[in-house]
């Protein structure tokens, strides 16, 4: 067994779970669920396709993960392997540049514009270019230039859009900074945003998302790519709601399956393509033969099993199921993956945190409306029960067996190896909870004249360090007067934006997909694609504004602490671990590179080979 410790640079956000015991070579010549033999049997020299197996947490549900539901790492890492952007991270995190799909720059800083242009290697899976068009829908998808009004929600929380509305989701931070119509060559193989400021994180600010002519094909406007690209463009470019109110509605449902979908609903630019998924159990995806960029991958096919629970994830591993996973892990976990022979394992910091939020605006317990508007006796309610999380004890008994050095994480937005993170603790009023505090929860209770409080609490039921921490925070907070409510559902990721009438507070985790400075904005902006609560606090909103055109990494911090204090002031909610990583893999595959962000295990895929 080889043992290797990573730590993760700065990042930030999701996951969690537990293990068995076994001490045994992978077994060769194991079946993946489709019948086909795992990487570790395969002869290099044979012919014989190379696969690699992987285990991982949760199901895919989206091929669109620009949308306000979609937006999750379990559609994030397959994405990553069906599809290509101008720009990916390496193994340090820096940016680099991926010219196979396209070159951009900065044609003028003032104002500042980028000009983004398509390789004739960039195709889409079934042969389509990618062009302009396609840039053009992701962009409209995150700006919010072209959506209705929309604010209506039916009594699950969905967001009630009529067939003649246009609306594509929540605009992002950067992408709400680009409202001018961008410019488009000719031949479309370039356009050009303009920004309404200097925005400090262009680089990144923009992606392809999913395919403009499969888009106009699930949206019934037809078949024929080319002139479904046409239609896209001339539907933005005149403004027309009709068409629009249909392109809206494919962008925003129509990449959503749980099984089987359709070649548009995958469609990616990749060195990968879905060939077959089987609901809840397993996704395979093989080699894209139109893929023609610098990311050729040495494996030939991929599998993603899934299972929320981390000791039936080691058991396959050891009995050669799987050839690697990154589970949400216990000590018991890492203890079984340490024994096995023949598998490599490396331990760390993710980029991701746990944390719990609090819905504002569903009539529940955290809601001024329940108090007939009172504001600060929702507060203090809040606060009450923040104040009865019982942090310390989570992450004694939950994360330093993983990590001996683990201690609670007191910060929205830094990592604690950040180095600016002592200084945002100090200031950020993280100290009114940093200690479980039973009575003055009490004494807030009494002040507001609240007690036996229940709230509906929403983790992901089928992951047991979830589960784990559901049990400490409900035996916690019932000392104080709250009625913690078992709400565990598999289904959590999409809940959070959908049935916000169905919870009151939630645990789960935030992973970052990039290293921007204003990651947090669409957390804790007022309607932003990550606030699913109806938080709205005008001194936040204008604080994220100021952050988006600072440069000075001083100034930047200043900032940062002075949103900090406003969510503690507020009882937003509370953050709890920065979660420990563990990834482990057969010895026999190669070029394995986990990163501390989004995609983790996954990255660097195009490396991974086999050991003759």
């Amino acid at each position: 067994m080889k043992i290797k410790k990573w730590a993760a640079p700065l990042a930030v956000v999701l996951g969690a779970s537990l293990a068995l015991s076994a001490c045994s070579t992978p077994t060769p010549n194991e079946t993946t669920p489709s019948g086909e033999e795992t990487t570790t049997s395969t002869d290099n020299g044979s012919g014989e396709p190379k696969v690699v197996t992987v285990g991982w947490n949760q199901a895919m549900y989206s091929a669109n993960d620009d949308t306000n539901h979609g937006n999750a790492a379990a559609n994030a890492v397959i994405n990553y392997l069906i599809k290509s952007e101008f720009f990916y991270y390496d193994g340090d995190l820096n940016v680099a540049r991926d010219e196979s799909v396209g070159t951009y720059e900065v044609v003028s800083e003032d104002p500042l514009k980028v000009q983004y242009t398509f390789a004739d290697t960039a195709k889409w899976a079934d042969g389509t270019p990618v062009d302009a068009a396609d840039l053009l829908l992701s962009w409209a998808g995150v700006s919010g230039v072209f959506n209705d009004d929309v604010t209506e929600r039916d009594e699950e929380g969905n967001l009630i859009i009529a067939d003649d509305q246009v609306f594509f989701a929540s605009p992002t931070a950067g992408g709400a900074l680009v409202q001018e119509f961008p410019e488009i060559s000719d031949d479309r193989k370039s356009i050009t945003f303009t920004y309404t400021k200097v925005f400090g994180d262009w680089e990144i600010n923009l992606d392809l998302g999913v395919a403009a002519h499969a888009t106009a094909k699930i949206a019934g406007l037809g078949d024929d790519a080319a002139a479904n690209k046409d239609a896209v463009v001339k539907a933005f470019q005149d403004n027309d709601r009709a068409t629009l109110a249909q392109i809206a509605n494919a962008w925003r449902t129509g990449f959503d399956f749980v099984a089987s979908p359709s070649e548009d609903q995958a469609l990616g630019n990749g060195p990968f393509k879905i060939v077959e998924y089987v609901e809840s159990q397993y996704i395979t995806l093989e080699r894209n033969e139109n893929y023609e960029g610098n990311r050729t991958p040495k494996i030939d096919r991929v599998v993603v099993r899934y299972s929320e629970d981390p000791q039936a994830q080691v058991q396959a591993l050891q009995n050669g199921e799987i050839d690697m996973l990154a589970p949400q892990a216990t000590a018991d976990t890492l203890t079984q993956l340490q024994a096995l022979q023949g598998v490599t394992v490396e331990t760390g910091v993710d980029g991701t945190y746990e944390h719990i939020d609090m819905v504002q605006d569903n009539g529940g317990p955290f809601d001024p409306a329940t108090y007939g508007g009172d504001a600060e006796k929702a507060q203090k309610v809040r606060q009450a029960f923040l104040l009865s999380i019982p942090r310390e004890a989570i992450v004694e008994q939950l994360i330093k067996p993983l990590n001996p050095n683990a201690t609670t994480r007191d910060s929205f937005v830094l990592l604690p190896d950040d180095p600016n993170y002592s200084t945002m603790v100090e200031q950020n009023g993280s100290a009114d909870y940093a200690k479980t505090d039973i009575e003055k929860a009490k004494e807030l209770l009494a002040e507001v004249g609240v007690d036996n409080v229940d709230v509906r609490f929403l983790y992901g039921k089928s992951n047991v360090r979830r589960a784990n921490q559901f049990v400490l925070i409900q035996e916690s907070a019932a000392q104080a007067g709250f009625n913690v409510i078992d709400g565990g559902d598999d289904n959590w990721g999409t809940m959070l934006d959908t049935a916000t009438d169905q919870y009151d507070a939630n645990l789960f985790g935030w992973q970052s997909t990039s290293t921007a400075v204003t990651e947090a904005d669409s957390n804790y902006r007022t309607g932003a694609s990550n606030n699913f609560y109806g938080y709205s606090n005008k001194t936040v909103d204008a604080l994220f504004d100021d952050l988006q055109t600072e440069l000075d990494p001083a100034k930047q911090l200043e900032i940062q602490i002075g949103v900090e204090k406003e969510l503690f002031k507020d009882a937003f909610g509370i953050t709890i671990f920065q979660f420990p990583a563990v990834n482990a893999w057969n010895s026999q595959i190669t070029g394995v590179q986990p990163i501390s962000i989004s995609p983790t295990i996954f990255h660097g895929f195009w490396n991974w080979d086999i050991a003759e």
